[in-house]
């Protein structure tokens, strides 16, 4: 095995992302496993970093990092420690990397760890030729999902997590944004028993695959009035639980609007701005519940997930956006900034 490998760094603090050819394969310790990275997909993080946005100069410290968080990988090698992860399996990562010690941590919640760290971010990631991750926050792959599968247990598991929040089985549950995320949630929403299932977005492909992934209505909120529709179709009720993946403060309020007294509101899109909402009126008086999604349930969002993608509602061509080479980076970030739908892939 060569002593280097390729991937992508951000070689310093500022704009820009750099392909190298000499970067050192990554040496384990004895809790960690080490991956020959089969693809990674990029994330909204990952442009970020590359802009150096506000929230990647307060996490990144240290450089060069390689970066990337959302893998599969096949386990090449594994730390004199680790006793539950063995060469040959294929396995995704969390990116959340918890301490174990907290008290979130200690009271089974390590997905909002006080002391979090982030893989690909805050330690060495997967746009590479191989990574390493503590054996822990490797989650082993059902042999029937592909790699592209395993990539995006963790950006579409937060949608995932959304749907467990809201709690959707044999209720009327709007979906307010139907990228890839949004249609997982829409597929999730479906496989897990939702009465009726209520999709809206800007565009009419994205209402189409809303409809081919489980939606029993779609509206248009560029052309309809998103809360009068919902009224409408639920008997002037509104629906008993709204999953906003949009974070548009606008979808939001809508979203809001369109809940019955006594619902809920799950926001698993993170807003770019401050939201103003009218609490009093529309939040208090109906005593809806407001939750924000953070990552994934560790592990039940994953078995959930695994239970979402091996169901044939769930169609991964609707999901695929671009598929590069490693050193082509570029070419899925400048078509994610485009506005092209579905996930990026990349390939050592």
């Amino acid at each position: 095995m060569s002593q280097t490998m390729r991937g992508i760094i951000k070689a310093a603090a500022g704009p820009g992302l750099e392909f190298r050819t000499d970067l050192p394969i990554p040496q384990i310790g004895e809790d960690e496993v080490l991956m020959k990275i089969r693809c990674a997909s990029i994330c909204g993080t990952d442009l970020g970093i590359d802009a150096w946005g506000a929230w990647a100069r307060k996490r990144m410290t240290v450089f060069p990092r390689i970066i990337g968080h959302e893998t599969t990988g096949e386990i090449v090698a594994v730390g004199k420690n680790v006793k539950e992860r063995f060469v040959g399996q294929r396995v995704s990562v969390e990116s959340h990397i918890w301490c174990g010690k907290c008290p979130h941590c200690l009271a089974g919640r390590p997905h909002v760890c006080q002391n979090m760290t982030l893989f690909g971010i805050q330690t060495d990631g997967a746009f590479a030729e191989y990574a390493k991750a503590r054996w822990d926050i490797t989650y082993v792959l059902d042999e029937a999902l592909s790699d592209e599968q395993g990539c995006i247990f963790e950006p579409m598991g937060s949608g995932v997590h959304g749907v467990e929040e809201a709690k959707v089985k044999g209720k009327t549950v709007l979906v307010a944004g139907c990228g890839a995320i949004g249609l997982t949630v829409v597929a999730a929403c479906r496989v897990f028993g939702a009465r009726l299932i209520i999709a809206c977005d800007l565009y009419d492909e994205k209402l189409e695959a809303a409809r081919a992934m489980g939606a029993d209505v779609t509206v248009n909120s560029r052309r309809e009035n998103l809360v009068s529709k919902v009224l409408e179709l639920t008997n002037g009720l509104g629906v008993e639980a709204a999953i906003d993946v949009t974070g548009s403060p606008a979808a939001l309020n809508s979203s809001l609007k369109s809940v019955m007294a006594m619902g809920c509101l799950v926001s698993v899109g993170l807003p770019g701005e401050p939201v103003t909402m009218d609490m009093t009126e529309d939040l208090f008086y109906r005593q809806i519940r407001l939750s924000g999604i953070c990552g994934r349930r560790i592990w039940e969002t994953w078995d959930d997930f695994t239970r979402v993608m091996r169901d044939p509602i769930y169609d991964m061509r609707r999901v695929i956006g671009g598929q590069f080479a490693l050193e082509d980076f570029r070419q899925g970030i400048d078509k994610m900034r485009s506005g092209a739908p579905g996930k990026m892939f990349l390939y050592p």
